[in-house]
Order: C-alpha cells, then structure tokens, then sequence
C-alpha cells in the first residue's frame, strides 16, 4: 500500500471510528433521556448502507466520511405525532439537553482515556532522549553537547525523544526561556536555559524545531556491523572498530562519518580511514562504491552498519496505565487550551492549525509503526475533536451548550432568530477553520 492510498485508508478508519464513538455518546444519552431517536449517520450525504433497528431509528453509513450526525425526533424541524411528543427533544427539561449535547465531547474524552490506556499496557516503543545539537544553532547556544540525555523539562520528568520534543514544541509557541535538566555520557548533570525568547514571532512549530536545532544524537562511528563481501570487510575492518578519521579528517559521530565519505569518496572513491582498535591505532584503504539499499537515493557506501539507537519503552500495569492515561489526557488537555489562547491572542501561528491531509498523513505513519503508535494517534485526535466540539461557536456541540446557559440565566429558550443567525456565524467560521487547516496543509506539502 503506497502513502496516498495508506493514508487515505487510515484516515477513513480514523474518522470512522471516532465519528462512531462521538455520534454514539450522543445517541446513547438522548436514549437515557427518554428522547426517540430517528437516524444514526456515520458521514454525510446519500446513504450507502442502511439498516432500520427495532427501536425505529435508521442507522446508515454515507457516502462523504467526514462527519456524521444523530437525527432526533425535534419540533423545530416538524409536526410531532402527539403520541410520541413525550419523546420529543426540545420538550425535555434542559439540564437533559445539555447531558445529551455534551455526551459527543464526554465520549472522546472517554475514548482518549481508553486509548492511552491500552497504549500504555501494550508499550510504545520509543528512542530515548539522547540529543545534540545542530552547530550554531539556539540549542547548541545554551550549552547542548553531542550525547546529553534529557532528564527534565520544566520541571516534568522526560523519558522518551516523543516526550522530550513534545514539550519542546509546545513551549516554542510561548517563546519564553525553556529550563532542562540533561545528563551527559559521563553522568555529570547539568541544568541549562533553551533561549526561546529569541525564536521570531508569527512561525510554525517546524520552523521553531528546526531554528533550535535540538535533534536526536547520531551513534558513535563504531561499526557495529560488517558485511561480508563489502569493501569494509574486505580492507580489513572488523565489527567494534572505531572510527577516528577520513582521509586525516577527525570523525565525531556516525552521521558525521557518513557525511565524510560521501564528500570525500565524490573526490576519489579510495579512502584512508583511521581506526581503533582494541588500543591500538590502525590505518585501512578501503575503496568506496555507489549503491541503492532497499529502494533508496544511490549513495557512496563501504558496508558497515552503525549501534541501534537506545531504545526506551514505556510499559506499564493496568492501574498505572490508567493513572498515566489520565495525566497524560489532563496535559494534553491544557496544552490544547494553551494552543488555543495562544492563536487568538496573536502569541501562536495560525500557521500550526493542521486539517484533514496533515490527520491522514500522521494516520499513516503511525499505523506504520504499530498499534500502540496508532492507539496514541487516536487519541490524540479524539481529544482534539472533544475540544474543537466544545467551542462556543454555533453549530459546534458548544455553540449549542451556550443557547442552553444562556436559556438557564433568562429562563426561556433563545429565539429560533437568534439560532438561525448562530447557524450562518457558526458555517461561516467552521468554513474558515477548515480553509485554512487545509491551506496549511498544502502550503507544508509544497514546502517539502
């Protein structure tokens, strides 16, 4: 399956899912409520299955998946049968309302909770934090060398490379100096100041990552692996050898050493290597040659492969899965709202807003890397769609909880006027939102 038809895919298991799930708090409340429930859709448009329960209510797939809806029986959209005109939704007390309104959001933030949950049962595979830094840049300024393991970011312990560029990325959007806490390969810890202050205003968080410079640390130049028959083996190296040099030119780390041979083996494919070995100093001539592993760009290779990357797992038991779920959902959630007043108040891009390409795009890739990956993608994306929800903007499940508190404090319901005009608001901004989730999206493809 290629990338456009994989993320399609995963974008249609996504929404399908979590439509579900959100669609069903509702149904399942007005159901609590007393109230008759006449359609449950999953996506919009012509119906491409459908099904008549015996409760009366129409459950349907459509043909557009990106949404769906709970069609309630509602006099504002009809005559009711006075038979039925207790199960009428307008007629129910509102604090019924509001519980059947609110009961979308509740449930993804109960599928959030449910995802982490078994996500952290299961074990996400994950690199531990062992950074360094890109030379000149804002990280290597504030004292960030090759190898440091992040312990601490402001404060809150770090264990992964998800968890450490994570809080990095959200505290870009507030450009304000970022404390750590790192440990380097001798076991000396050190406390130092990312100076996010200097990030220029009005950018994306990729652009911030990518200004600071704080990236993953490449492995030593060991040759962890040596393949037979390669111009390595065949010059003599031996797995466990350290690479000191290329053609007299020091090597830092395994990135570095690629990046040697490549410049150097584009001036003359025979290469001088330095190497140790066991204590003792060798020099090797090892001829480089192009080649293409696995569908990749042709590239000056000499066969050797580099130390795995420490790897860190977050595994855990059934209580204190769901203790980390629920942290891990109330950061998220609070991260979210930041975001959030950030962009109105000018702090944050709007240019951080993602739409439907970038979800199935990051559909994709998590699903390619496992169940635990794609569960945390989930519910990442639940809890969006839990606050987006919750928005006071008409025709949103907000919009609809603000008529009900508003009906509360003047005691009677909000003019269908009123609601008509909110409906029209409330298009208008979702419209704009989505145009400009999906520019993003584009504008970021076309930038790669």
């Amino acid at each position: 399956m290629n990338a456009f038809f994989g993320s399609v895919f995963w974008l249609l298991v996504t929404l399908g899912v979590l439509v579900t799930f959100h669609e069903f708090g509702h149904y399942w409340v007005a159901r609590r409520c007393g109230v008759k429930v006449l359609r449950f859709s999953v996506g919009f448009g012509r119906a491409i299955w459908s099904r008549k329960g015996r409760d009366g209510c129409e459950y349907q797939v459509a043909a557009i998946p990106l949404g769906g809806y709970v069609k309630m029986l509602d006099a504002r959209e009809g005559d009711v049968d006075p038979a039925l005109r207790d199960q009428e939704f307008t007629g129910k007390p509102i604090w019924q309302r509001i519980a059947i309104v609110a009961a979308g959001p509740g449930f993804n933030l109960l599928f959030t909770v449910i995802a982490l949950w078994l996500m952290f049962m299961l074990g996400k595979p994950d690199i531990a934090p062992i950074v360094t830094a890109a030379p000149h840049s804002l990280a290597a300024t504030a004292g960030i060398r090759a190898g440091d393991r992040i312990e601490q970011i402001d404060g809150e312990d770090i264990a992964t490379w998800s968890d450490a560029i994570d809080t990095v990325a959200n505290a870009t959007l507030g450009r304000q100096p970022l404390p750590l806490t790192v440990v380097d390969p001798q076991g000396q810890t050190r406390h130092l100041i990312l100076p996010l202050q200097q990030l220029a205003a009005g950018q994306d968080v990729g652009s911030y990552i990518e200004t600071l410079g704080l990236q993953l640390a490449s492995p030593p130049p060991v040759a962890a692996t040596v393949v037979p028959g390669q111009p390595a083996a065949r010059a003599g190296l031996q797995p466990g050898d350290l690479i000191q040099k290329v053609n007299g030119q020091a090597v830092v780390d395994f990135q570095d050493f690629s990046h040697h041979v490549a410049q150097q083996a584009a001036l003359d494919p025979t290469l001088q290597l330095q190497v140790l070995r066991r204590q003792q100093v060798l020099q090797l001539t090892v001829t480089a040659r192009k080649e293409s592993m696995e569908g990749s760009p042709v590239r000056w290779m000499i066969g050797i492969g580099s130390q795995p990357a420490v790897m860190a797992t977050l595994r855990y038991g059934p209580f204190k899965a769901f203790e980390a779920a629920l942290a891990t959902t109330w950061h998220n959630t609070r991260q979210s709202f930041n975001l959030i007043g950030k962009m109105l108040s000018g702090q944050a891009s709007t240019r951080n807003l993602s739409g439907v390409v970038g979800i199935a795009q990051v559909a994709n890739s998590s699903a390619q890397m496992g169940l635990a990956w794609f569960l945390n993608f989930l519910a990442m994306v639940s809890l969006s769609l839990a606050i987006i929800n919750l928005l006071p903007i008409p025709i949103l499940d907000g919009g609809h909880l603000l008529y009900y508190l508003i009906e509360l404090v003047k005691g009677s319901p909000v003019s269908e006027r009123i609601m008509l005009a909110g409906q029209y608001v409330g298009l208008v901004l979702l419209f704009t939102l989505m145009g400009l989730a999906f520019y993003n999206d584009i504008h970021r493809i076309l930038s790669s």
